[in-house]
């Protein structure tokens, strides 16, 4: 059996609502504390989690004064037992305010944290949510995958500063990569590799998936990443550029007015135009030292050709009709590239890159 890609397995998860996925507690503490200073006299608003088994309810009902909030609030779709960080059936809706230590010993006890009942399945997209959503100053959060966009959209209308957790995939997202280029977000200061606890019911996989000693189901995607509008230290510090640039190493695309660099150890340090490079660089992204100049999707709408039908060439040899070539940066070559998919259009051979960021050096060095 073929092992299932990241990509399609969160296709998967979107298809089949498998939205669940609860961030480990380290994970949690690495991020958040890059914004310490942003929290310090705000309400936090956690709008898609269950405390019982949150880390970033445990997180910041533990670090409370430490962080110097003025309230913490919780939405869930449990009930209100008291038990705080572990597991229960019940699907009453509810939400939890918690506004510090009462008693001096430094942990969030029954008697300090107010539970309150929903009307409604505590969504947030529900009206209840929102009235809550509206007393938060920072909302901070695992979203479900399925629903990101959608997500993300309800914090820009409300004008809500945020960290949350998501997959690098939604980079390249219609909805999400012009508030990327816009500086209305960005990437937070940690990225790559992540693993998750997930409910007994998920469907298991060929590829990171497992089972601890204790019965619990884990995934692992290696491409997870946060999205903030805080600002932080981390994110003003300049990449080191160490290559110059060849034309003869640096591809032109075909439909593109840039060069084809790829990864972000390979941008020349010495190159004044456009380069392409994966949705990645976001998570090396100085806004002082790069300009973000667009995307290479048709929906972006910079591309300077179009393709007419073109025969696709697969690697197994399999040739097929299609219009691939107009949603992408496609490179010229002269030969087909052996064991690769490539195109066919009036005679002339290409290939295709994945999605690029379209980026301009502003610090070229001599």
């Amino acid at each position: 059996m073929v092992a299932e890609t990241q990509n399609a397995s969160l296709s998967r998860a979107r298809t089949n609502k498998e939205d669940e996925f609860y961030t480990q507690q380290e994970d949690v503490e690495r991020e958040l504390k890059h914004y310490r200073t942003h929290f310090k006299g705000k309400v936090v608003y956690l709008n898609c989690d269950d405390p019982r088994v949150s880390a970033f309810f445990h997180f910041f009902s533990y670090n409370f004064e430490k962080f110097g909030l003025k309230k913490l609030i919780a939405t869930c779709y449990k009930n209100k037992e008291r038990d705080l960080f572990s597991e229960n059936d019940s699907k009453h809706a509810i939400f939890l305010e918690y506004e510090g230590d009462k008693d001096g010993d430094r942990i969030p006890g029954d008697a300090e944290i107010e539970v309150n009942f929903l009307e409604g399945d505590g969504d947030f997209r529900s009206a209840e949510a929102i009235e809550l959503l509206k007393q938060a100053d920072i909302v901070v959060t695992n979203p479900p995958f399925s629903l990101f966009r959608e997500y993300v959209a309800q914090l820009i209308e409300y004008d809500k500063k945020f960290v949350i957790l998501a997959n690098q995939n939604a980079i390249t997202l219609k909805e999400i990569f012009p508030l990327l280029k816009d500086e209305k977000m960005w990437l937070g200061a940690n990225s790559g590799d992540m693993s998750f606890r997930v409910p007994s019911h998920y469907t298991e996989r060929e590829t990171r998936f497992w089972v601890d000693e204790t019965g619990q189901k884990w995934r692992s995607f290696g491409n997870m990443c946060w999205f903030t509008n805080l600002d932080y230290k981390k994110r003003h510090e300049d990449l080191i550029l160490y290559k110059n640039y060849n034309p003869n190493e640096y591809h032109a695309y075909d439909n593109f007015d840039a060069i084809e660099v790829g990864t972000v150890a390979s941008i020349p340090k010495d190159y004044e135009g456009v380069m392409g490079v994966t949705p990645g660089f976001f998570a090396k992204h100085s806004p002082e030292q790069f300009e973000i100049v667009g995307i290479t999707k048709t929906w972006f709408g910079v591309a300077t050709k179009t393709y007419p039908q073109q025969e696709q060439v697969s690697a197994n040899g399999k040739v097929s009709l299609v219009g691939k070539l107009n949603d992408g940066a496609v490179i010229k070559v002269a030969t087909p590239p052996s064991g690769k998919t490539y195109y066919k259009v009036d005679g002339e051979l290409f290939t295709q890159t994945y999605p690029r960021i379209l980026i301009r050096n502003k610090k070229v060095e001599a």
